[in-house]
């Protein structure tokens, strides 16, 4: 056909084009309608946009939430420090190197005759801890730096003094042990 033919036939046509809406569910209905003749079952089509709705807005609600989590991370206690004082982390990191490496000893050398004064060590090691984060806190809370640094370096001095101490108990223990062990055989 031409393109005047084509003009024509719609001209001749017109206003006898439905242009009525079909009603609500039109589609689906005609789908069904259609699925039944052949034997198909088809999915509820509502019921689908309904939860993949909900998927998509738990979806977004969930990255929302780890957005938030991730950006607005409050720094630890440690990393608080560390920027008031930079030099702290230094001398925790030595210190602490050398005091997990003297209770290790003290764990080593822990016996029966030695089991309370271990415990009793270990203890008061871990009160000295907790005098040590609250020590940080006042630092990260304004205090004064100069005196809060000198009290948490003499926490480690004592942390390190005790176990010393301890541990020269533990041998003195043990050479008595020992000493009377000699004697009781002869």
């Amino acid at each position: 056909m031409s393109k005047d033919n084509l003009d024509q036939l719609f001209e001749n046509l017109q206003g006898k084009f439905d242009l009525e809406e079909p009603k609500g569910g039109h589609q689906e209905r005609f789908l069904e309608k259609l699925s039944q003749s052949k034997g198909v079952v088809t999915l509820n089509t509502k019921k689908r946009s309904i939860w993949r709705t909900l998927s998509i807005a738990a979806s977004l609600a969930l990255l929302c939430v780890l957005g938030l989590q991730v950006f607005n991370t409050k720094p630890s206690l440690k990393e608080q420090v560390v920027e008031i004082a930079p030099e702290v982390s230094q001398t925790e990191f030595y210190f602490a190197n050398l005091i997990e490496e003297q209770v290790q000893l003290l764990k080593d050398e822990k016996s029966p005759e030695t089991a309370k004064l271990v415990d009793d060590t270990l203890l008061q090691l871990d009160k000295l801890e907790a005098d040590y984060v609250s020590l940080e806190q006042e630092l990260v809370n304004g205090g004064n730096s100069k005196i809060i640094l000198n009290a948490m370096i003499t926490n480690f001095q004592t942390r390190i003094d005790l176990l010393k101490e301890v541990l020269t108990n533990i041998e003195n223990i043990k050479n008595l042990k020992s000493h009377d062990d000699e004697n009781s055989i002869i």
